[in-house]
């Protein structure tokens, strides 16, 4: 027969949190409620910009620079006209999906802007970024852009 335990001496684990950092951002863009959400592992970054629940195009950005005269960290450009822009040198991948017309470019852009950011906020980034889009349309509307990219910066 099984011995019967003493409930009263169980011992209850400490609530540990999930050992990779999680946020999460809610908006309207352009209409439709967009929902964003960043986990950072040791080893990845991971965002997803999701428009309806949906998650349809997934890539992937190295940040660990290979260029041995900048001994890994990333140098920024010294012109300011381009600041706005991605940087060149960051390429990002496609591992599924986002073969509709306009979904690689448009997913293109969001992962090396957001690589970007990440790149720039901490220069000595190694880990790979993997980006999770699920936008409704592939338009590259202007407005729509850094509405998104504003939610990402809240999420980073």
């Amino acid at each position: 027969m099984s011995k019967l335990r003493d409930l009263d001496n169980l011992q209850v684990p400490p609530e540990l949190p999930f050992p990779a950092v999680t946020k999460q951002v809610a908006g309207v863009v352009n209409g439709i409620q967009t929902d964003v959400t960043c986990v950072q592992f040791s080893d990845k970054i991971l965002v997803t910009i999701s428009q309806n629940g949906r998650l349809g195009h997934w890539l992937h950005v190295p940040l660990e620079n290979k260029n041995p005269g900048a001994q890994g960290f990333h140098t920024l450009s010294e012109s300011a006209d381009d600041d706005l822009l991605p940087m060149s040198r960051l390429m990002a991948t496609s591992l599924l999906g986002g073969r509709a017309p306009g979904h690689e470019t448009v997913g293109q852009l969001y992962a090396r802007q957001i690589a970007s950011v990440i790149a720039t906020k901490t220069p000595d980034e190694k880990r790979l970024l993997v980006v999770g889009l699920g936008l409704k349309t592939a338009e590259a509307d202007r407005d729509v852009f850094f509405g998104i990219i504003d939610l990402v910066l809240q999420c980073i």
